[in-house]
């Protein structure tokens, strides 16, 4: 068998970048996979869903529930950027922005916790970043959410642990996805500040979203009953390495 035959996830921002690299990871080991998505696309297990939206997370919740019978994994990836120091983001996108990245993360474990109380491999798995643990320039609201991604993380896995339900975290580093690209078209002088990104990171590249993919599939594995209330970096080093100059 494979590890998540029977098993049933939900992956949220499931239709692009990491999200996208994680849904088809979880199918590939054998689960029933639903994305949840602004933007779902056409797929017969893409539900569209705001996470903003407390009525509409409710109501895609029970819809999963209603279709495939159970929810065994969440893994809560949607998320917006926010670029700027302290002074770039008024009052108006410091809420939008938490509201999406932090308690959006809230609301789709809320609507799932009475199924993954009954789910004999409950795991939820968090996709914060390397700013959550490393001062990274012009990110103060974006770590500011991150940062609380990853602290809700173990919060919540110490109020379920007895409960059999795991919480943890991946902490990626500047992954080559939709969103980066985005920014690098806007830049400058686009070649060169991916250069500096990509410079940025000790193994000297974007981090490839099948690898962070491959690390939530190992958190949500039910072969990790022993892991919970931590986070992995798939960072290519950022986190704990500090390299001499080349």
């Amino acid at each position: 068998m494979a590890e998540f035959d029977s098993l049933v996830a939900i992956v949220t921002g499931g239709a692009s970048g990491i999200g996208a690299a994680v849904a088809r990871r979880l199918a590939d080991g054998g689960a029933t996979v639903a994305v949840f998505d602004l933007k779902p696309g056409g797929a017969d297990r893409h539900f569209a869903v705001d996470v903003s939206d407390d009525v509409s997370v409710v109501s895609a919740v029970a819809a999963v529930v209603e279709t495939f019978g159970r929810i065994d994994i969440v893994v809560n990836n949607a998320g917006v950027g926010a670029q700027g120091d302290l002074t770039a983001n008024d009052d108006s996108e410091w809420h939008r922005v938490w509201d999406i990245n932090v308690v959006g993360m809230a609301r789709v474990t809320r609507a799932a916790l009475p199924h993954l109380r009954v789910s004999p491999s409950a795991a939820v798995v968090n996709v914060a970043s390397i700013v959550a643990t490393a001062g990274v320039p012009q990110r103060v609201l974006y770590s500011a959410t991150k940062g609380a991604v990853l602290s809700m993380t173990r919060a919540m896995a110490a109020d379920h642990v007895r409960e059999g339900i795991r919480f943890n975290a991946v902490n990626p580093g500047t992954a080559d996805t939709p969103w980066i690209n985005a920014l690098l078209a806007t830049a400058e002088h686009p070649a060169a500040e991916r250069a500096a990104l990509e410079a940025r990171q000790p193994h000297g590249r974007l981090v490839a979203p099948e690898e962070i993919a491959d690390a939530v599939a190992y958190l949500a594995s039910p072969r990790s009953g022993s892991t919970t209330g931590t986070s992995i970096a798939v960072d290519g080093g950022m986190q704990e390495l500090r390299l001499r100059p080349a």
